[in-house]
């Protein structure tokens, strides 16, 4: 089944919308990576504002329809499946154009790969994170195993190489309010020699 682009894609998260400015500043061809992208909805609204974005999942079904759009501008759209989820070795193999401007990861978790996403950044590239938290099961839907969950204050320390700009926790302002904690941090520009 085709994605209506209009209709059936879920909206931006209300974080990645407060950091909407930080997209619209990049220069034209910067290059994203959108982690466990799911139906990308994220990934569309950074193609439409003349961004690269690399979308890896590994839902052949969704990626599909996501390769199927065409980006207002000069964005684009490359979809990868990707599996994230065995040795790390071989997810870091299939994505070899690292380094990126930006990761996005949303509502994903696995922990093994805190350290390969951190490296996927470019000097001075940002991360968005936003995923459930044990609070969660509170609400009765999502994520139960505490595989999928973090615990309360957990995000910030799983990027110890990163300079955390923002951190919250807490029910999200979106239409179908989630648990979940939510981070942007930066790669350190390297110290010229």
């Amino acid at each position: 089944m085709s994605i209506n682009w209009t209709e059936d894609l879920d909206p931006t998260s209300a974080f990645f919308d407060s950091h909407r400015a930080m997209f619209e500043s990049l220069p034209d061809g910067a290059r994203g990576l959108d982690l466990a992208c799911g139906r990308g909805r994220h990934s569309v609204a950074c193609a439409d504002l003349g961004l690269q974005m690399l979308c890896v999942d590994r839902n052949s079904e969704a990626l599909a329809d996501l390769g199927r759009y065409r980006p207002a501008g000069k964005g684009r759209i490359e979809t990868r499946v990707i599996n994230l989820e065995p040795p790390e070795s071989q997810a870091v193999e299939a994505i070899a154009e690292a380094p990126f401007d930006f990761v996005l990861v949303f509502r994903y978790l696995h922990r093994p790969l805190m350290s390969w996403i951190a490296d996927l950044l470019a000097p001075g590239g940002f991360l968005l994170y936003e995923t459930f938290t044990v609070a969660q099961r509170d609400l009765g839907w999502g994520p139960s195993r505490d595989d999928f969950l973090l615990k309360r204050d957990e995000l910030p320390t799983l990027f110890p190489q990163l300079e955390i700009e923002v951190f919250e926790q807490g029910l999200t302002r979106e239409h179908r309010p989630a648990e979940t904690a939510r981070l942007r941090a930066r790669r350190r520009n390297e110290p010229k020699s």
